[in-house]
């Protein structure tokens, strides 16, 4: 029997085929953990930005465009964890009041980090998606998707990068909408 060498086509497929479940679908690099833990730092650190930005403006005397970079940044980063939030919340079947939190935590500063980790301690963040993609067949553990949200995930699990790419046009649409409204405290004068 011939030697294979490294780069030989039959180790190659070999090679490519245990990243593709039977299905011929990859499975997500991003897990729900590891999705969460980054957008609630994100999130965590953008609020230390707006609040230097808001010490520069009304304690320094900076100038005002410090405030509207930090805020955009802020606010969508912001937008990002709650669909983050949901997403997760989503996949890992987190009780109604365990959701809610997680989106009410967002608007407390610093409070995203601290409720990622308690959720994590809880239990309440996976390493692996428990919705399976649309269309690939479960694999350890996973459950195909039972209700409309559910399926919607899967369908993001699917084709993520394109996915992301719609969520953040989709988030990007609402921050326009939000900042073409003016500062949220502007909003009911």
């Amino acid at each position: 029997m011939p030697s294979q060498s490294a780069a030989s086509p039959e180790r190659m497929n070999s090679a490519s085929r245990s990243h593709v479940d039977t299905t011929g679908h990859r499975p997500p690099r991003v897990s729900p953990r590891g999705l969460y833990r980054v957008v609630a730092t994100a999130e965590m650190l953008t609020w230390a930005l707006l609040i230097a930005a808001m010490i520069g403006k009304y304690a320094l005397g900076a100038p005002d465009w410090t405030m509207r970079i930090a805020g955009s940044i802020h606010g969508f980063v912001f937008l990002s964890y709650c669909v983050s939030t949901v997403v997760v919340w989503t996949d890992q079947r987190w009780p109604a009041s365990k959701g809610i939190l997680g989106l009410v935590l967002a608007v407390v500063p610093f409070a995203t980090v601290p409720f990622e980790r308690h959720v994590d301690r809880k239990g309440l963040l996976a390493s692996r998606w428990r919705v399976v993609p649309a269309g690939a067949a479960p694999q350890n553990g996973q459950e195909p998707a039972r209700t409309a949200a559910e399926r919607l995930l899967a369908v993001i699990l699917r084709w993520p990068i394109l996915s992301a790419l719609v969520l953040v046009v989709l988030v990007a649409l609402l921050f326009t909408v939000l900042l073409n409204a003016g500062p949220p405290t502007e909003w009911l004068n």
